[in-house]
């Protein structure tokens, strides 16, 4: 998942980008709103946390933007703001989620993937698909019974196929759900993550298609 963090306030901006890179996601951090139009004008987002309160202006005022020339990603609000009269503005705007500061980092990454699984269709967080038992809210997997231990990269690269059963990502596609721009990234870490999974969760869990990417295996 490619995440688009708005978020002036440099410590709790630089926490949450950890957090995110940590559980393997790709997150670019912006702190201000001019600078988050220049960044979705190049790359596409699946998910935007932001900050209602920044220097050049109102999160509210961009996200109604946002959903006025009928952007439907995914926002997550996190502020400082806490009156229930905030939190309907928010969620009347187009906001998915509403989270106030302070707020535990481990609360953020449970919202972030309910947001997401909202928006793949599947909501349910517990998921079969062939001998494989998924639990997406816990992180975990069990293969026949076994469980796998997947690192955050190979989880965040397998929950990107999970979430689009039949669709091919290419591997640029892939990359971007995995690194923020302008991170170096070795020409074969791709392929060398696919390599993994398959290993530990099954040889015909994810399908190449030769110069086109890949996708979810059959179940």
């Amino acid at each position: 998942m490619r995440i688009l963090l708005i978020e002036d306030d440099t410590v709790l901006g630089a926490a949450v980008r950890d957090q995110i890179a940590a559980d393997g996601q790709s997150v670019d951090w912006v702190t201000r709103l001019d600078a988050a139009d220049d960044t979705m004008a190049v790359a596409a987002y699946d998910l935007i946390l932001l900050d209602l309160m920044l220097p050049d202006g109102l999160g509210v005022g961009f996200l109604k933007r946002l959903r006025q020339r009928g952007d439907v990603t995914p926002v997550i609000i996190l502020t400082a703001l806490d009156q229930i009269s905030d939190r309907i503005e928010g969620l009347n705007a187009g906001a998915d989620d509403y989270l106030v500061k302070p707020f535990d980092l481990s609360e953020l990454t449970a919202r972030i993937g309910s947001v997401a699984r909202r928006y793949s269709g599947n909501p349910n967080p517990i998921i079969t698909h062939g001998a494989l038992d998924i639990d997406i809210a816990a992180r975990s997997i069990h293969r026949a019974g076994k469980s796998v231990q997947l690192t955050a990269r190979e989880w965040a690269l397998f929950d990107a196929l999970l979430a689009r059963p039949g669709q091919l990502l290419s591997k640029g596609q892939l990359e971007d759900k995995l690194y923020a721009h302008g991170a170096e990234v070795e020409s074969n870490t791709i392929e060398v993550h696919i390599s993994r999974l398959r290993k530990k969760l099954g040889a015909k869990v994810i399908q190449t298609e030769r110069g086109m990417g890949y996708r979810l295996g059959p179940s």
